[in-house]
């Protein structure tokens, strides 16, 4: 089962601190097979991918990027033999966005062909790979669009994800149409950078919690008797997060989303749930 995480931070010069404070919560390494390891982020308003090694030695303080960055998308998996990692490692960019999808859409090579000419030539023509969740991400894009807010940075987080539910039920109805017997696992993360979207559909769990500000940094050596003096104290204590995992090692202080259930996360990270069933 592949792994998902998404961080959505209020000060981007902390996001490694953020990661650090994950440690002994979240499992990254879900698939001890995984061969498609990739995390997104963001410098200078470009969305930035890498390609990440599925060592067993990966980290969260890996997934920082070496800049500053207001959010970060991250997904381990293994693609089937036959399969470019170049092309189908998770996450998915395009302009301002980041998409991730843990699961399968059922039927899906029957499906395929069918929900690519559903979309608009340039999004067609934007899907390189042979996933699914490639081409839920175009899908996605499309309702986008299809409300003139593909690009729109006052794009509100409770719209987005309204977005991401009609993408979530149109691809589970494509999918029942096409013969499937069983649900479909359709968990989606997408964020443009200012605002963190997700879906829960299916038996997979997902989580989420907010990340309050805090006197400790191991990163940053700040612990409760470091001077107030020092400008890093009061960031530390200010920042706030929020995160969104398939994997957690335990559960306190996490709440994991009922089955058919959207969240929304705002650009001042406040935290909305919208039914999706």
């Amino acid at each position: 089962m592949s792994a998902v995480l998404a961080v959505l931070t209020s000060d981007p010069n902390l996001l490694r601190c953020e990661l650090q404070r994950l440690e002994g919560q979240v499992a990254i390494q879900a698939e001890p097979r995984a061969n498609a390891v990739g995390v997104g982020s963001y410098a200078d308003g470009e969305v930035l991918l890498r390609r990440l090694s599925s060592d067993a030695g990966l980290t969260l303080a890996a997934l920082a990027p070496p800049h500053e960055s207001g959010a970060l998308v991250f997904h381990e998996g293994k693609l089937p033999v036959g399969l470019s990692p170049e092309e189908n490692t998770q996450p998915f960019r395009s302009r301002a966005w980041l998409f991730a999808h843990q699961g399968a859409l059922n039927e899906f090579e029957r499906l395929r062909g069918s929900l690519l000419e559903e979309l608009p030539e340039y999004l067609r023509w934007q899907v390189k790979g042979s996933t699914d969740s490639e081409v839920a991400f175009a899908h996605f894009l499309k309702h986008l669009r299809d409300k003139g807010r593909i690009e729109d940075p006052r794009l509100e987080a409770e719209l987005a994800a309204a977005l991401l539910v009609e993408t979530t039920r149109a691809l589970e109805r494509a999918a029942v149409q096409a013969g499937a017997a069983r649900t479909s696992m359709l968990n989606f993360v997408a964020t443009n950078g200012r605002i963190l979207v997700a879906t829960r559909w299916g038996e997979a769990p997902l989580y989420y919690t907010r990340l309050e500000g805090s006197d400790h940094c191991e990163v940053c050596g700040i612990t409760a008797t470091t001077p107030e003096t020092q400008p890093k104290v009061m960031a530390h204590r200010r920042q706030r997060a929020v995160v969104v995992a398939s994997h957690v090692k335990r559960t306190q202080g996490w709440v994991e989303l009922a089955q058919g259930t959207a969240l929304a996360v705002s650009e001042d990270l406040q935290v909305h749930q919208l039914s999706a069933a």
